[in-house]
């Protein structure tokens, strides 16, 4: 591969904007999905925005610029992305479903469940795993090679067994 290939950087504590911020001033192009998050603090509304995998930067870099992402001080490690096609599709999945109102959360860990299709509403067409509880079904789009995954609520019409 001569192009930018992807890498994760695992990042010191509460250092993935700092990292982000570092990669833009090198001209390294970084992926940080962060979720809205509003707060009130003495009546008034606070949006924040945070990471949605806390401790995970995504980097597309040449093989040759992995020296430098280190030289920044907030990187703990620099991990090597073995499926390139798979990782790239799942994050793109990842992406669009916090670019639409669909509530999203880090789901922490990605239990056994059935694989599905969304068939309608913002994110039809994207595979994802089921976990059901208690009447309502939430759909977990996964990062495998992270081990995480965001969870989505769908309503069940909404899915189907692929």
């Amino acid at each position: 591969m001569s192009g930018p290939i992807w890498f994760v950087a695992h990042t010191r504590p509460r250092c993935e904007k700092k990292l982000v911020q570092y990669c833009e001033r090198e001209g390294f192009s970084t992926t940080l999905p962060c979720y809205r998050s509003v707060k009130k603090y003495r009546g008034k509304k606070v949006v924040f925005y945070k990471p949605l995998f806390p401790g995970y930067v995504f980097l597309q870099l040449q093989r040759t610029e992995r020296q430098a992402v280190y030289q920044s001080d907030y990187v703990a490690n620099l991990l090597d992305v073995p499926d390139q096609e798979e990782f790239a599709a799942q994050l793109a999945d990842i992406l669009q479903a916090l670019e639409t109102n669909v509530e999203v959360r880090l789901a922490p860990t990605i239990g056994p469940g059935m694989k599905v299709r969304i068939k309608s509403g913002p994110l039809q067409g994207m595979a994802a795993w089921v976990e059901s509880r208690s009447g309502m079904t939430e759909a977990l789009l996964r990062l495998d090679f992270i081990g995480q995954a965001a969870a989505i609520k769908v309503d069940a019409t909404q899915l189907e067994l692929i």
